[in-house]
């Protein structure tokens, strides 16, 4: 059997945080999975894109954020068996509203700011499955809590 390989541009994520702790997600509908996930906003890389112009971008399309300061928090590779896509991971913080600009193709059901002690509860019950939110909020929980001594 040949190897199959995906190439993809990559992408970048994005864990929006107010000043009070609380981290955006969005609902958003995936025809992969036929329904809706808990995600951060994030998005394909366009042509010699920089993943961080990429995740300001998402967050002003998605969710009508611009951030302050947009810090990376890692990445992740999302499926190393048969496809190269990374995902750069940030944090945004010092946000400000701007207008929503979402693409046609994107179905975002609702957005919520919850705080990030109770999306990582999410996460422990099964409410958010998303790979790359998962990543980006333990990524944050971390960054918060080094030792990782906070109780979600």
């Amino acid at each position: 059997m040949p190897l199959e390989i995906v190439r993809h541009p990559g992408a970048a994520a994005v864990v929006p945080m107010d000043e009070r702790g609380n981290v955006t997600l969005i609902r958003q509908y995936r025809h992969a999975v036929g329904g809706y996930l808990w995600e951060i906003p994030a998005g394909k890389l366009e042509a010699d894109e920089a993943p961080l112009t990429c995740a300001a971008r998402e967050l002003a399309e998605e969710v009508g954020l611009e951030a302050t300061a947009l810090e990376p928090i890692g990445s992740v590779v999302t499926c190393p068996g048969f496809c190269d896509e990374v995902i750069h991971l940030f944090l945004a913080t010092g946000l400000r509203r701007v207008p929503v600009q979402r693409g046609v193709d994107e179905v975002i059901e609702s957005v919520s700011a919850v705080p990030l002690a109770s999306a990582l509860a999410m996460i422990r019950s099964g409410e958010i499955r998303d790979g790359k939110t998962i990543a980006g909020l333990v990524q944050t929980s971390l960054r918060n809590d080094p030792a990782g001594s906070s109780a979600a």
